[in-house]
């Protein structure tokens, strides 16, 4: 089950990927202990080391029990995200992935993320600036394309191996599709048939059936779960269970759920303060609860919670069905 990313072993398929303003360090640690094999970080901006955002330190951060870890970084130009790759390597985390892959307007009007994939040459130039400057592996994520009419990711893929990428994650939807429409789980396949260094796979796992089918039809050698793990860390778990034996794990009950959300919380609370750590848990309150009862009366009420204390009070009063 386990394979390497450069010197860096993997032991198991199952990814944590990298979403901005989810992915924070109470997060990720809740999914390595269930399971997660390999860790992405919030993306970085390369710009906001070099001149030392006091937004971008707490993004830097890594606990010694998530790792393996991989820190993603963003930029366009290949000297600053070289340099500022060699200022931090010798913080604890074991692989610099570059994003290639985010379609958010404020990241691809500056020519970044996602907007690289329709300039290959530059691909190439800012993986041979990230790889000579460290001696950490250095991976990249993409998608399938820019434009639904320049489906190039096999194209960069090999151009990231050439430059010495140590693997490539790839999410098989274009840039204009955003997260809409179904993930081309076949890309996967072409990349992965194309190279000789790891894929791993993302795109539409949300459920251990969704990471199975993906394994098996594109042959990659890891699946990255994304969407599928807001509100959900046992994901990991589950699937493990389901890969080592056909079987699926029942759901949380209520009352592991309520106790997650809570340590969630105290862990949100330690690393940034009540009045920040409480505002990042309401949109969490909300997956972690989506799909049971009065979910939608509680994702309203939530969102006036101010203190822990108020949020404790809000889920007994859930639980007991007094809201």
């Amino acid at each position: 089950m386990s394979f390497k990313i450069g010197n860096v072993k993997i032991k198991g398929k199952l990814v944590l990927g990298p979403m901005a303003g989810v992915t924070d360090l109470p997060f990720r640690v809740l999914c390595k202990e269930q399971g997660a094999n390999l860790i992405y970080t919030e993306m970085v901006s390369a710009k906001g080391i070099m001149y030392n955002n006091k937004n971008t330190i707490p993004l830097l951060e890594v606990d010694e029990k998530e790792r393996p870890v991989a820190l993603q970084l963003f930029g366009c130009d290949p000297e600053i995200l070289g340099k500022m790759a060699y200022k931090i390597q010798n913080r604890n985390f074991d692989i610099i992935d570059i994003n290639m892959g985010c379609p958010v307007p404020k990241i691809v009007n500056n020519g970044e993320g996602s907007a690289l994939m329709d300039n290959p040459k530059l691909i190439g130039e800012i993986v041979n600036s990230v790889v000579k400057a460290i001696d950490k592996p250095v991976t990249i994520k993409i998608r399938k394309c820019f434009k639904e009419d320049n489906v190039n990711a096999v194209e960069i893929a090999k151009i990231a191996e050439a430059n010495g990428a140590s693997a490539i994650a790839i999410h098989p939807r274009s840039r204009m599709q955003y997260y809409s429409g179904k993930a081309d789980w076949k890309i996967i396949g072409d990349v992965k048939r194309a190279i000789s260094i790891p894929v791993i796979g993302s795109g539409d796992i949300f459920t251990p059936e969704d990471a199975k089918n993906m394994l098996e039809m594109t042959n990659c050698d890891a699946v990255m779960i994304a969407r599928g793990a807001r509100g959900n860390p046992w994901i990991f778990n589950q699937i493990n269970n389901y890969l080592e034996t056909g079987k699926i794990p029942q759901k949380p009950s209520l009352d592991e759920l309520i106790k997650t959300i809570i340590r969630h919380t105290r862990m949100q609370i330690d690393f940034k303060g009540e009045f920040m750590g409480i505002r990042e848990m309401r949109k969490h309150v909300a997956w972690y609860t989506n799909g049971y009862h009065n979910a939608s009366r509680l994702r309203n009420m939530v969102n006036q919670v101010e203190t822990f204390d108020d949020l404790l009070i809000l889920l007994d009063n859930w639980k007991t069905e007094k809201m």
